[in-house]
């Protein structure tokens, strides 16, 4: 388990359970340098679900994929703390790079509901590395090369979690800010290439956040590829227990062949 911020993290209350945000790897074992993918368990930003981190990293790790699961900080912590725990997992695993034999031009984020917002959100709201930092992991870029979100929360307007919301924002928060992390409104072309699915009748996190995000995709010519199964219900993870929904991460497999993560 590695503490991704070191000594100084910012916005730490130690009161609280699991306020170090950690990485806990799992490694493929290859000669030559593998891809990367750090695996965002949901929880409604209220906690992370276990069946949504391991078990999935062991997945990436079975098809030749490097996983880092991120335990990122949840409630009572609010935005912008998990989303700066996200860009640092991305900066460490890219300054790691040689440490870790990982090719540092393809890390990809894979996040489950909540985590999925957590996912698309460093996808969309990238930093840049700093050169002159002291902090050698500050120096490179939280820029993605890939995505993959699993039943995600995407809006936060319409056909939104109300837990995710209040737990992320607060109580009562302005609209503008609701907008704004409404991911659907902060797809450009630079976002990077997604794999998406979802199940129609999800009653969690509606299907709507899947297509909001992929209409936007479309829109701007972003690379993508979505499924959407005919039954199933919210947090499914690996689906082991629906075969049919299961098939997901064959397809995923497959689409990460494709754009060159394997």
């Amino acid at each position: 388990m590695i503490e991704i911020w070191g000594k100084e993290v910012p916005g730490f209350k130690g009161e609280y359970e699991q306020a170090v945000p950690t990485l806990t790897p799992y490694l493929a074992e290859s000669k030559e340098k593998t891809a990367a993918i750090i695996v965002c368990p949901g929880g409604g930003y209220a906690r992370k679900a276990g069946h949504e981190g391991g078990p999935v990293a062991e997945w990436l790790q079975s098809i030749g994929i490097s996983a880092f699961v991120l335990d990122y900080r949840v409630a009572p912590y609010h935005h912008p703390i998990p989303l700066s725990d996200a860009r640092r997992a991305i900066q460490y695993v890219r300054a790691h790079a040689e440490e870790f034999n990982i090719d540092p031009q393809r890390i990809g984020m894979l996040g489950f509901s909540a985590g999925g917002h957590l996912a698309a959100s460093a996808g969309v709201f990238p930093v840049d590395g700093q050169p002159e930092a002291t902090d050698p992991v500050a120096r490179v870029s939280s820029r993605l090369n890939c995505l993959v979100l699993c039943y995600p929360v995407i809006s936060l307007e319409r056909f939104y979690h109300k837990g995710s919301v209040i737990n992320l924002l607060g109580e009562e928060p302005p609209a503008d800010l609701r907008h704004e992390l409404s991911l659907n409104n902060q797809v450009t072309s630079s976002t990077p290439p997604t794999f998406l699915w979802h199940t129609a009748d999800d009653a969690g996190v509606p299907v709507e956040n899947s297509l909001f995000f992929a209409q936007a995709l479309s829109q701007h010519q972003v690379d993508f590829e979505m499924h959407i199964f005919r039954h199933g219900r919210h947090g499914l993870g690996l689906a082991l227990e629906q075969p049919e929904v299961a098939e997901w991460t064959k397809l995923c497999a497959t689409w990460l062949e494709k754009i060159n993560f394997r």
